[in-house]
């Protein structure tokens, strides 16, 4: 199960750390929702998630402020005895220095930020649903060609980098050659990645290791993008049927998102960048809902009831 460190995530959100004496250094998140713990600073603890991040915004606060002191320890003690990772108090609020006392007693780091309690919990959880998100690596090259994220895929030597490396000399952008880190951040989105050894390099068989970065500038990179379509690259086979008309689309499945999927035949003299930036357009086209595969059947369909109303006539 992906986990990622307490102090990446103070790092992000720039949170001040109000218990400096408790180490967050082993601290670990392991889910990305969070819990403001409305209902348990009122004493109802059934189904209390207390691996979530914890975070107090102003209505908790001021039915702290509310509580007498006996009951503002009771509770407090009570809520910190769990297994809590962090409590993020919004909005510059100042706990109070009783609950600091079991914080500290229970060694749950208490961390504040100067955002509002929604903006501070809608930020956080979509930058922890990222880093959080399942994870596998697939053998490809990742390119960002239009705006679309273009991941190629086939057998080792095909072709893929050199591909690649064309798109980029065209004004694409790489996000990654050989190992692509897929990540489902949604039901509907995978985002790629480079792994930190080998991002914006790129192996080419007979040359070696190019930086495309220092090649072409940092206009030529990019860390991450989504991916949109699948170009699965294969030796020509004179005995296979292949699609030429693209009415029906294909899909590849990563960690069960579907992703459209074309099979392209490799064969001298076919250029694999303008067939790579050809798909790309076509499939933005079509989440713009023009279809050029529909556009040839009506065309079709129209030609032949024309026909048959002239022979009628």
């Amino acid at each position: 199960m992906a986990t990622i460190a307490l102090n990446q995530l103070i790092e992000k959100m720039k949170l001040d750390n109000l218990t400096p004496e408790i180490e967050t250094k082993g601290i670990r998140l392991t889910q990305p929702d969070i819990n403001r713990p409305a209902l348990q600073l009122t004493g109802y603890f059934e189904h209390f998630d207390a691996t979530r991040l914890q975070v107090v915004g102003f209505v908790e606060y001021t039915y702290v402020e509310s509580l007498s002191d006996e009951r503002k320890r009771e509770i407090c003690n009570e809520l910190l005895s769990y297994d809590i990772p962090a409590v993020v108090f919004c909005r510059e609020l100042q706990p109070d220095p009783i609950f600091i006392q079991a914080a500290v007693a229970h060694r749950v780091p208490v961390l504040s930020t100067k955002k509002s309690t929604s903006a501070f919990m809608a930020e956080t959880i979509r930058w922890l649903n990222v880093k959080l998100a399942p994870c596998i690596s697939v053998h490809g090259v990742l390119v960002d060609v239009y705006g679309e994220g273009v991941l190629i895929t086939g057998e080792s030597g095909i072709g893929k980098s050199e591909a690649a490396l064309e798109l980029v000399k065209r004004g694409h952008r790489l996000v990654t050659d050989d190992v692509v880190e897929l990540r489902k951040v949604s039901d509907d989105t995978l985002v790629g990645s480079a792994p930190d050894v080998t991002k914006h390099l790129i192996e080419l068989r007979g040359i070696g290791i190019v930086d495309i970065k220092a090649l072409f500038g940092a206009s030529s990179v990019k860390d991450t993008q989504n991916v949109d379509l699948v170009i699965r690259l294969e030796d020509w086979d004179k005995d296979k049927e292949y699609d030429r008309l693209g009415l029906e689309e294909n899909y590849t499945e990563y960690l069960g998102n579907k992703v459209v999927c074309h099979n392209i035949p490799i064969r001298p003299g076919r250029n694999l960048a303008i067939i790579c930036e050809s798909a790309a357009v076509n499939h933005r086209q079509k989440k713009m809902g023009y279809n050029a595969a529909q556009e040839l059947y009506t065309r079709v369909q129209n030609s032949l009831a024309k026909k048959r109303d002239e022979e009628e006539e």
